[in-house]
């Protein structure tokens, strides 16, 4: 047994480079599941800045010098983000607070419909078993309830956090887009000179996070805005914040989509019962859905390795619990990394014919 542990990792930790990667890994991972909260600013101002870069070099090749095409872009940030703080978070907030109010009307409403549940489909629920079954929702109902209210009592620490993040995230972004080349500079220089395995890793995923990241900013764009007009045209209530649902569930691929399904489908229920509204809402939702499944994401991400579904739940699921949301945001990203990571891994068994010339010289040189 020995003898095997012996050569699997002599195998693949042979070199230093497959140890110095192994260590940069554990503690990366060590770091994301210990600081990720605190460095919270520092990885938001890290995508905006992912996401003007490429405004950066579209000024410059339109022929703006790099000082004024950096001063273009984060003046366009900072209005953008000043926009935000005034229009949209106010309007959401207000559109939240009305939900959480309807919440009980909605709640009635539902009892309705599974009162008629027994009547309807009689031959295959029982009376007993309705009211068993709805006493066990409305246990979890209530204790939901519960729970959303407790988060909006206890979301006035939180203010502080958010004033930070107001301060701290654009003058960060400012630094990483004015200071790149002195940050990226610094970062390898860290690192050891002969770095053949990390250059080529690096080489592989600097454009595929920076696809990734752009091409989910432009579809949380593109789909939150046309749901939004499809639901202002349809008279939907709570347009903005359903709509703000819907673009930020393409962040949790398969699952978000599934899940945010159910608040849309639920306020038209509510408003509107099973009429025709309601099966307009149905069917635009579901082109929505549709659309952005079959034809944006994969027009968006052309170029980032393609991943098979389970590999990208499991991915989901994993760093979403180790990190949290910045988990979840980055999980397609880091599935590819590791990927990345397994293709390129030093081994002994994947030298080249140089490389191992080289071994067998170092090892004859030793023996004598």
């Amino acid at each position: 047994m020995k003898q095997v542990i012996h050569k699997w990792l002599e195998q693949y930790f042979g070199n230093e480079e497959a140890v110095l990667l192994a260590v940069i890994l554990v503690v990366s991972l060590i770091v994301m599941a210990t600081l990720g909260t605190v460095l919270g600013p520092v990885f938001t101002a890290l995508i905006l800045a992912f996401l003007l870069q490429g405004l950066v070099s579209w000024l410059q090749r339109r022929g703006f010098s790099e000082g004024w095409a950096i001063t273009t872009t984060y003046l366009l940030f900072v209005a953008g983000f000043i926009a935000v703080l005034i229009i949209l978070i106010p309007s959401v907030g207000r559109q939240a607070s009305l939900l959480l109010a309807e919440l009980p009307n909605m709640v009635a409403k539902l009892r309705e419909l599974a009162i008629t549940l027994p009547e309807t489909y009689g031959d295959y629920i029982t009376p007993e078993q309705f009211q068993l079954i709805w006493g066990r929702v409305s246990e979890e109902m209530a204790h939901l309830a519960e729970q959303i209210l407790a988060l909006s009592l206890s979301s006035f620490p939180g203010l502080l956090g958010i004033m930070i993040y107001l301060f701290l995230v654009p003058m960060l972004v400012l630094f990483m887009l004015k200071d790149k080349d002195q940050l990226v500079g610094a970062l390898s220089r860290l690192l050891p000179k002969e770095r053949t395995v990390m250059t080529a890793i690096w080489s592989e995923m600097d454009m595929q996070f920076a696809n990734y990241i752009r091409g989910k900013a432009i579809e949380i764009l593109i789909i939150g805005a046309v749901s939004y007009v499809a639901f202002l045209i349809l008279g939907l209530n709570y347009a903005a914040l359903l709509a703000l649902l819907v673009g930020l569930s393409v962040l949790i691929p398969y699952i978000g989509a599934t899940v945010v399904t159910i608040p849309v489908l639920l306020v038209g229920y509510v408003q509107w019962g099973y009429s025709g509204d309601f099966f307009w809402l149905f069917m635009v939702y579901g082109f929505i859905q549709f659309v952005d499944g079959n034809l944006l994401v994969p027009l968006l991400f052309s170029e980032v390795v393609n991943l098979h579904p389970v590999a990208i739940i499991v991915a989901v699921l994993f760093f979403g619990g180790v990190w949290g949301f910045w988990g979840v945001f980055f999980a397609i990203p880091l599935a590819t990394l590791v990927k990345a990571v397994y293709n390129a891994w030093p081994s002994s068994g994947n030298l080249q014919p140089e490389d191992e010339s080289r071994q067998d010289e170092s090892l004859a040189t030793d023996a004598k």
